[in-house]
């Protein structure tokens, strides 16, 4: 590489309390909203699974019958 190839790095600015907070506001509202999204799937899982379970408890009393 030649020397005018590089670019110098410009040094990241701390951030200030409020942009601090702000950044830790959306992370938790992330979180929350990953959260309430796995617990719909799951609960639509469950609900999968207990429908399967009572197809194949009636496919079995009409083979018994």
């Amino acid at each position: 590489m030649r020397f005018y190839e590089f670019k110098t790095i410009k040094p990241i600015q701390p951030l200030t309390p409020s942009a601090v907070r702000m950044n830790a506001l959306k992370q938790s509202k992330d979180r929350a909203a990953g959260a309430l999204t796995a617990e719909r799937d799951r609960q639509k899982q469950a609900k999968a699974t207990e429908r399967v379970q009572k197809a194949q408890q009636a496919l079995a009393k009409a083979r018994i019958n």
